[in-house]
Formats: structure tokens, sequence, C-alpha cells
């Protein structure tokens, strides 16, 4: 196996550094954060970095980037408003969400910019991605500044789901490889996921043949 050691690592170019280290941690999430801004105009950008937290609340995180230099609007609208709605990606908008993080101004919405069809639903003041096969609604809870990059990692809350019931398992489960999720590998892999099986909770005691018990959907 090829070493790659600190100072190695350091003194890469940065681009390639960037696509090194944003890859070999893993396949990320593919979202799409949409919000609207007190003056009324919708954004929706990508993100890679939404983890789930907790289900009791339901919780994730985000993680924004240092601001100013023209990014930030997903972050400003949701401090504003305290809304967000967070879309799956789906294929067919794959080239759409990728432009999505170019730094455009403030006063253009990258759904109309980009032709990322929306819907409004009643009682919700953020839009939705019309073709996300997961919509979520959250709302603004806290954010920790990080020291070591200057990002802000940003807690929502999870107020409201939509998806595709025939998506949905018995015990609660949501089959993503049968909504078509899109994942990210770095910055600019995308692929969908497939499941291989579903596991039987660990625990003490199970052997392996009991463990490998799919369980039913």
């Amino acid at each position: 196996m090829k070493h790659i050691g600190l100072e190695e690592l350091q003194n890469y170019e940065r681009i390639y550094r960037g696509n090194l280290v944003n890859s070999i941690t893993g396949f990320k999430s593919a979202n799409l954060l949409a919000t609207r801004s007190k003056d009324g105009v919708d954004n929706v950008a990508v993100f890679s970095s939404v983890t789930h937290l907790g289900s009791n609340p339901a919780l994730f995180s985000f993680v924004q980037r240092p601001l100013g230099y023209g990014v930030g609007h997903t972050y400003y609208n949701l401090k504003e408003t305290g809304k967000i709605t967070l879309n799956h990606l789906p294929q067919s908008l794959i080239d759409h969400a990728h432009q999505s993080s170019s730094k455009y101004d403030v006063s253009i919405s990258e759904f109309e910019k980009l032709a990322i069809e929306k819907i409004e639903r009643d009682g919700f003041s953020t839009p939705f991605v019309k073709e996300a096969p997961v919509q979520l609604v959250a709302e603004y809870v806290n954010e920790y500044y990080l020291e070591e990059n200057k990002c802000i990692l940003v807690i929502c809350k999870i107020t409201d789901i939509f998806l595709n019931e025939n998506h949905l398992a018995a015990d609660g489960w949501v089959d993503l490889g049968k909504a078509g999720t899109v994942t990210i590998n770095g910055l600019d892999g995308y692929a969908v996921a497939k499941v291989s099986k579903r596991l039987s909770y660990a625990q003490l005691g199970k052997d392996l043949e009991e463990i490998s018990m799919k369980t039913g959907k």
C-alpha cells in the first residue's frame, strides 16, 4: 500500500490535497439545502456534510465553510428565518446540483438559474426540491464555531418528513437505494448506493448466522 505521511500530505498542491482528503473518509450524503431570504429570494445549494446527530430529538448537522467571498447564503437565510428544507439529491439533478455550489449573487435564485423545479406546501415558508425522493423540514437550533478550520457546525431539528411510502419499511427504515438517493465520493464524484443486505440488531450472545438474517420490510 502507498504510504502518505503528514509532511508529504501538507506539501501537496491544494487541489490535489483537497481531492485526496475529501475522498479518503468515504462516501458522503448529497443533499440540496433550500432556504428563503427575508426578501423572498429562494436559495438552494448542494451540501455533502450533512450528518445524523440523534433521533430524539431528530437532529442533523451541516458544515458551513468560512463565511465571506460570496458564500454563506444558506447559512444567513437560515439564521434570519430559522427554517430550512433538506432534499435528497436524485440522479436527474446531479449536474444542476453540482453547479449550485458556484458563488451566485445573493439576489439570484439557484432554483431559477439552474432550472431546479421547486414546490411550495401550505403551512411551510421554505420551498422544496420537487424531484427529491426524500424531503425534510428543519429549524435552526444551534451552532459551534470550529476554531481549527474557521468553519461553523450548524445544528438543525427535523420537524416534518415527506417521502414515498413505498420506500418506508415496516420498522421505520428508509430504503435509500430504492429511492435513488445520490451520494458523493470526494468533491465531484456522484454515485447511487445499492443496499446489499440488512442485519438484525447487534446483541451479545448472537452468532453470525443470527446476525446475518435479514429483517423484514
